[in-house]
């Protein structure tokens, strides 16, 4: 007991409270009603480009949840198309919310991180598929939406995105409710399909898989190490190791 109580406090509690260190000695007391929602210039204008196009962005959240989480998106693009689409999953009204915020644009200030770019025919092949994942996802209604453990908008881009398991999506271990089970299972393929996930309701679970590697799950905080490019993530502050590229 003894060192399974150590082995929590290091890999769980020592990393969520650097990242708490971290937070307080940054600019905490912003104000995020007022803070910067531009673009941060990841995005090149589409119209410059007739490729299609898919990003999966990432970015830290509001307020003290960015201790512990980031929030997702998704943006598309078709073939030809000279506008982006942008697709979020919020607490706000009808929680699917539709070219809300530029496509590349900071999160309540916080600077995004692109997670996936696809461009190409293998973007084109893929964007029917994600948008008609996005029409018939379950949890669409007013007051679907929860913080945790989910539904939240990492449940959405999770769900979403396995419609098209061959772009190789994985999502950031501090994207809390990545793991929510939407569909109800407790035993399931991973995401990428390489793999294996037990879920405990999104309390808790366990995964095994090729693109995944292994993550251990305990209320949403999540400790994991990759083989595929080897690299461990530690709850709040993230993934250290090789390029996830």
């Amino acid at each position: 007991m003894r060192r399974l109580g150590l082995a929590f406090l290091i890999l769980f509690l020592a990393p969520i409270g650097v990242s708490a260190g971290l937070y307080l000695a940054g600019d905490a007391t912003r104000d995020w009603r007022g803070a910067d929602r531009s673009s941060a210039g990841l995005l090149p204008p589409a119209a410059s480009n007739r490729q299609a196009a898919i990003r999966v962005f990432a970015a830290r959240t509001v307020r003290w949840r960015g201790i512990f989480a980031t929030h997702c998106w998704i943006v598309v693009k078709e073939e030809g198309a000279s506008t982006y689409e942008r697709y979020d999953y919020t607490a706000w009204g009808g929680p699917i919310r539709v070219n809300g915020f530029p496509p590349d644009g900071r999160w309540f200030g916080r600077a995004p991180e692109i997670v996936l770019a696809v461009d190409g025919a293998d973007a084109a092949a893929a964007i029917p598929r994600i948008k008609a994942a996005i029409a018939n996802y379950r949890y669409r209604g007013t007051g679907d939406y929860q913080a945790w453990p989910g539904p939240n908008s990492n449940t959405f881009v999770a769900n979403v995105m396995a419609a098209a398991p061959e772009l190789g999506l994985r999502l950031p271990t501090t994207a809390i409710g990545k793991d929510y089970p939407a569909d109800g299972r407790w035993l399931a393929l991973t995401p990428s399909g390489t793999g294996f996930r037990l879920n405990l309701g999104g309390y808790g679970g366990f995964t095994a898989g090729w693109l995944e590697g292994i993550e251990v799950n305990v209320f949403g905080a999540v400790v994991g190490m990759e083989f595929r490019r080897p690299a461990i993530n530690l709850p709040g502050l993230g993934r250290f190791g090789m390029s996830a590229g």
